[in-house]
Parts: structure tokens; sequence; C-alpha cells
């Protein structure tokens, strides 16, 4: 299954969304022209303004003023993330903090983050600002978390999950139920869309983890092995450390974090795949999937239903 396809019932309104998204991006600023145009000389999945698109069901002021918003503070995250992971490259590219500074990193964040914030006061809609204003707190809060809990080999899956229900699931939660918002939607529906986007988000996070471990970089854009660099346990690992009966796992705890090189990482993934890590990673995405079709059929009068569920697949399903 292809993302372009899935997309496709939304493409036009994604092409208005680029234009008024550049739109919104032009500055006198020499700086900041620069940084935008690094960031965004080619395009992005725009699975977040899309989500929102797909859910509502309209184009209107609210929807693509909610898309923009939500792109913006994604943005956001990942320049922040980039600092803290002392990123050289993201998507194939460099980052803003290996290419300028990490200085530059920050601010470009916080601005994208006020960007953000003037895109929702445009859309019109309290309810819309307090679902916003919640998940980028849960996004906070599940960062801080993570570096909290980053070299903790004793982390639970509890804890994990817990940890990217806030990263991550929270801003697909809060551009499902935007959608339901700018399409006057009901409490029922509202809140069932919520939950999809929670779930979806989960399988997203999950695949995205296993992706770091048996992924393909020309297809990803991404360093295989990156958790592993970072002491970030994830779940292929924690099912694995959870399994092992003999020594091994010892082993693993003295390679994660510290210097690694291509064969410490070939060592982890070969543990991860000896004691059942990716199938069950695998599993538990396809689990939230199904959890996020099963919400998908008990709404009634949502205009996208098939096409929403095969997103919702794609995110346990995709090699990008």
């Amino acid at each position: 299954m292809e993302l372009a396809k899935v997309l496709a019932p939304v493409s036009e309104h994604l092409d208005q969304f680029e234009i008024q998204y550049k739109r919104a991006l032009e500055t006198d600023s020499v700086i900041i022209k620069e940084i935008t145009e690094h960031l965004y000389g080619g395009p992005g999945k725009r699975l977040r303004p899309a989500l929102i698109f797909m859910t509502s069901g309209v184009y209107n002021d609210s929807s693509i003023y909610s898309a923009m918003a939500v792109e913006f503070i994604h943005t956001a995250t990942l320049l922040h993330d980039d600092v803290v992971d002392e990123s050289r490259t993201r998507r194939g590219i460099e980052t803003v903090n290996h290419k300028w500074n990490n200085l530059v990193s920050v601010l470009m964040g916080d601005y994208f983050f006020a960007k953000a914030f003037n895109m929702l006061v445009k859309a019109g809609s309290p309810e819309i600002m307090a679902s916003f204003a919640k998940a980028t707190e849960r996004v906070s809060i599940g960062e801080l978390n993570q570096v909290f809990y980053t070299g903790n080999f004793d982390i639970t899956e509890e804890r994990y999950l817990n940890i990217i229900a806030d990263k991550t699931a929270s801003l697909f939660s809060c551009s499902a139920e935007a959608g339901a918002l700018c399409a006057g939607g009901n409490g029922e529906i509202r809140e069932g869309l919520r939950k999809y986007g929670e779930n979806v988000g989960m399988a997203f996070q999950i695949t995205d983890d296993l992706l770091d471990l048996i992924g393909e970089t020309k297809k990803t854009g991404k360093t295989l092995g990156s958790d592993i660099r970072e002491g970030w346990v994830t779940l292929p690992l924690i099912q694995a450390m959870k399994k092992d009966n003999g020594n091994s796992k010892e082993r693993i705890k003295k390679v994660i974090g510290n210097e690694v090189g291509q064969s410490d990482i070939k060592e982890v993934v070969e543990f991860v795949k000896d004691n059942g890590g990716i199938e069950y990673a695998e599993q538990k995405a396809r689990e939230y999937v199904q959890d996020a079709v099963d919400i998908l059929h008990s709404l009634d009068g949502l205009p996208m239903k098939n096409v929403l569920e095969e997103f919702a697949v794609l995110a346990a399903a995709r090699d990008m």
C-alpha cells in the first residue's frame, strides 16, 4: 500500500495546504528564509494535516489553519529533538543544528511554535485550541520522560507505551479530533476520532521504532540504529530482554548507548530477532490498528471512513 494512493482523496486539499503553508512562511528575515528553504526543499509526507482533512471531509478556514498549526508544531518538536539527539541528518538532509548550530535550531523551533499559535487563533475555535494546547503539553511531557528513561534498561513496556503516547500519538489524536471539530462533529464522533487518532499514532511510533532496527535507510531516510546509539530502549528490545534466558542481555546493555559501531548494531538486531522482539512489536502495532479500525466501524456519518481505515493500516505496514 502506497501513501500517495491512500492520501489521493485529499490530494487537492494537501496541494492547497502547501500553497498556504509556504505563504505563511514568507518573511523578511534572511536567516528564517534560509532555514525554511532548507527544511522544505522537498515535499514532506504531511500525515497530520492529511488526517485533519480526512476526518473533517471539508476544506475550510478551520481545517486549513488547524492543518498548518499541527505541521508547525510537529516541525518545532523535530528541531528541538535534533538538538537533544545531536542529530546530523534527518530524512537525508542536514539538520538545522548541524548546518547552523543548536541555538538557531532551538530558536527556530520556538518560531514554529509561535506560528502554530497564530494559526490556531485564526482557526477561530476555542475547542480546537484547547485540544492542541493539551497535545503540545503531552508532547513536552513525553519528550522529557524519554530523556529521563534513556539508558534505563529496566524500562517497562507500560512506561514505554505511555511515553510514545505522549510524544507521538498526542498529535495524531488532536489532528483527528480537530477534523471532527472543523466539520461540526458531535460529541460521539469527536471522541471516537480522538481515540482513533491516538491508536494510529501508537501504531505509527511502534513501527517507526521497528524501522530503526530493520528498515532500509534509502526508504526511511534515517540512519539505522539511532535509538541504540542514544541508549533509548524501544518495544522490540524491551520484549527481547524480557524473553532472554541467557547472558546475552548483559552484553547488550554494555553495547547500547556507548560508542556503537555497525557490528554492535547488528548484534543488537540479532538479539532482538532471536528473542521474538520484532514479531512482538509488529503484533502490538497491528493491535493498535485494529482498535482504530473498530472505532471507525462504530461511528456513523464519516465521509471518508474507508480512507481512514486504509490510513490506519498503513501506519503499521509502512516502510518509509
